[in-house]
């Protein structure tokens, strides 16, 4: 992901959602409607996790030191999954409360046209920061479709933005629906529900930023095709096969890479040390996020690949 890219979505996101949130909140101490609280709420934890997300990135681009010797890039991770706790508990159980809360209450609305005023310019700015997000989006996401998009991105600000602005999107049309329905029909029950409905949107989407950044955060190795451009990579002059490899992200842009390979028998010392920096130069020209390489030469022998591949994942007591 371009850190350029990222970054215009998140600052885009950042002052949508912070104007947005200021208008929401006059609305809502104008007209009384929950669901301009409960979205009022949203769009401060929307503009808190941009902020968030931006403190991650920064910290994340710490040298490395002894305590850390691979660096600070899942610092990114880290903030992104912290991002989801804030949307979980300060959108979606806020939400949840409130609406409940005006269900026992049933209190009317005063000038619900405010609030439709107000509902019907944050739809605008919502989708110009959609928009941008998806822009930025598209320069990296290839020929994957959005939900692979979201789902293997190794940079976790793009999908955590693109997934807010969808949630704030629809969140606002349900209590466009919740306003206008309470306004139609006299009966301040809608605004309630539509509420509700905010409240299980935000949750729905938290929890799918809850386990994608949990995965990262834990650490994840590299897509099948990076793994088969590196293991092509690898073979060349001096290197007959590789016998196993392991990959995991210690950052969106780094990308450890540890292998065995097979050299021929007759290889002497100074050609082996040659044939693995040959390799390494490969890996990198083919994957340049593969920053940190670890080979360990090994001499070609009947079976060995399948017995170490094995070995490795047999549980231990």
């Amino acid at each position: 992901m371009s850190a350029s890219g990222g970054t215009r979505a998140i600052i885009a996101a950042l002052l949508a959602n912070t104007g947005i949130a200021i208008a929401k909140f006059v609305g809502f101490l104008i007209t009384g409607s929950s669901s301009m609280l409960a979205e009022s709420a949203h769009s401060v934890a929307d503009a808190g996790n941009q902020g968030l997300l931006l403190v991650g990135g920064k910290r994340a681009r710490r040298r490395a030191t002894e305590d850390h010797p691979f660096g600070y890039g899942r610092d990114r991770y880290f903030y992104a999954f912290v991002v989801a706790l804030v949307l979980f508990t300060l959108g979606s159980l806020f939400s949840l409360y409130e609406g409940i809360h005006k269900l026992e209450a049933h209190e009317e609305l005063t000038r619900p046209i405010v609030a439709v005023v107000i509902l019907g310019v944050a739809i605008v700015l919502e989708c110009f920061s959609l928009r941008t997000a998806v822009v930025e989006s598209n320069h990296v996401r290839g020929d994957a479709s959005w939900v692979q998009f979201i789902r293997r991105a190794k940079a976790p600000e793009l999908p955590v933005v693109l997934l807010e602005d969808i949630g704030a999107l629809v969140g606002l049309l349900f209590a466009m629906a919740g306003v206008s329905l309470a306004w139609v029909t006299g009966d301040p029950v809608w605004d309630a529900y539509g509420t509700i409905m905010i409240g299980v949107l935000l949750g729905i989407i938290a929890v799918i930023l809850i386990f994608e950044t949990k995965s990262l955060l834990i650490g994840e190795g590299a897509l099948p095709e990076t793994v088969d451009r590196i293991t092509a990579a690898l073979v060349g002059p001096g290197v007959d096969r590789v016998i196993h490899l392991r990959t995991q992200y210690l950052g969106p842009d780094e990308l450890l890479v540890a292998a065995k390979i097979a050299i021929p028998r007759t290889t002497v010392m100074d050609r082996v040390a040659t044939a693995i920096d040959d390799a390494e130069r490969r890996v990198r020209q083919a994957v340049p996020e593969a920053r940190l390489i670890y080979l360990e030469p090994d001499l070609e022998r009947p079976g060995n690949g399948r017995r170490l591949e094995s070995a490795e994942f047999e549980p231990t007591s």
